[in-house]
């Protein structure tokens, strides 16, 4: 239990430790290269706009050292400090000790959110506005997060109860099923989220320029793409960010995109960046990713099968209440804390993908018109173009502008 817990505390040190030296390497690179614009991007991008992209860099870096050494307090503070026990001394007297454990796993994801609330308002509210990115109210933040918590529960509880049932029902199998209803859980999300979730944030209007969507029809009849449709979703309202992207599984898939974008690009530009997104779908970039991701959730539960049972887990974490929910609270801490050491993996792979796609839009768009889109996205979203090597291998799911840049003109 000891040895247990002083790994648990080493592991908890070296990525709060490793967070914070890439951040300081990251604000190194962008304070050594804020006088000058990189020469790839001379031509389309001012010095002045350089500087905002990096002064608005420097401070999300700024906050996000905040955020890693409150994300390590309250860790400690949920483990070691007695917090997750307390919850369950609290709740186990209960008589359905189902619901209890349903409720512990509620209470501690509530809990969570509401201590990064005040990260999230300062995100917002301070970063986002200083720079013109925030178009949102107090109001309409109030609202997304009664509708996200409302939304939460109404999904999450009667999958909790299942999961919870599943466990203490099926004996030491348990764990493929409770893998096989995520799996179904999440495709099922895939398919109602276009129709049924997303309408509840935002508007969804169908493209009304007949010109652009002339041209993006002869486009997915090229890449033999069929789609529920071509959407305009009203992004303006939180933020002036710019973006497009698909969703949606099978028959639900839609094409979004952002009112900014429009407001960004010209058509071809747009054409060339759904191009880029066609090429996602050809290359079958989802499917894989999905099939990483429901992989390493089936090793995860593993596992966790083989420590479900042991004390030793859960008292090396000042955890006395030994059950289910405990322990899967307690699991998705510690994966929390390694997932750091592989990210460059999941990057790679992320990045390589991003050139699959970049090379797709070369064969079915005009490169330049692409090259010109992805600089005024990075001018207009403020994307800093002088990121560390070190920093892009942990954190960057998209290759640098310059590399990126760099491929698409070869």
């Amino acid at each position: 239990m000891t040895s247990f817990r002083i790994l648990f505390i080493f592991f908890l040190l070296a990525d709060s430790l490793l967070k914070l030296y890439l951040n300081h390497r990251q604000i190194k690179s962008i304070q050594k290269n804020y006088q000058q614009v990189p020469n790839a991007f001379t031509q389309y991008i001012t010095l002045e706009e350089h500087q905002k992209a990096g002064q608005y860099s420097l401070a999300k870096l700024s906050l996000a050292k905040t955020e890693i050494m409150y994300s390590a307090l309250i860790l400690l503070a949920f483990t070691l400090g007695g917090g997750l026990e307390f919850i369950a001394q609290y709740l186990i007297s209960s008589n359905y000790p189902l619901s209890s454990e349903v409720s512990l796993i509620i209470i501690y994801t509530l809990l969570s959110s509401l201590l990064s609330l005040p990260l999230s308002y300062f995100s917002t509210f301070q970063i986002e506005q200083k720079f013109g990115f925030n178009n949102m109210t107090l109001g309409l933040f109030i609202k997304d997060l009664f509708k996200g918590l409302i939304l939460s529960l109404v999904i999450g509880i009667p999958l909790l109860y299942l999961v919870m049932w599943l466990m203490q029902t099926l004996g030491t199998s348990w764990w493929i099923w409770v893998w096989l209803v995520l799996v179904g859980f999440n495709l099922l999300i895939l398919l109602i989220y276009p129709t049924f979730i997303a309408p509840l944030f935002n508007k969804f209007t169908p493209l009304e320029d007949l010109e652009l969507k002339n041209k993006i029809d002869n486009l997915l009849t090229e890449c033999g793409f069929k789609s529920q449709g071509v959407f305009v979703m009203d992004g303006s309202k939180r933020s002036s960010h710019g973006n497009a992207y698909f969703t949606g599984l099978g028959s639900s898939k839609r094409i979004v995109f952002f009112d900014t974008l429009l407001k960004q690009l010209s058509h071809a530009e747009i054409i060339a960046v759904l191009a880029h997104e066609l090429g996602h779908f050809k290359k079958k970039h989802i499917i894989k990713q999905m099939i990483v991701s429901f992989g390493l959730t089936l090793l995860g539960l593993f596992i966790f099968s083989l420590l479900i049972n042991q004390s030793w887990f859960y008292n090396a974490l000042n955890v006395q209440t030994v059950n289910h929910a405990s322990g899967l609270l307690l699991l998705s801490i510690l994966l929390g804390l390694i997932s750091l050491p592989l990210a460059p993996l999941s990057s790679l792979m992320s990045r390589h993908n991003e050139f699959e796609a970049d090379d797709f839009a070369k064969e079915h768009s005009n490169k330049q018109d692409l090259i010109t889109g992805l600089i005024k996205l990075y001018r207009d979203n403020a994307s800093t173009l002088t990121p560390d090597d070190l920093y892009v291998k942990f954190y960057y799911s998209h290759p640098p502008a310059s590399v990126r840049i760099a491929n698409l003109e070869r």
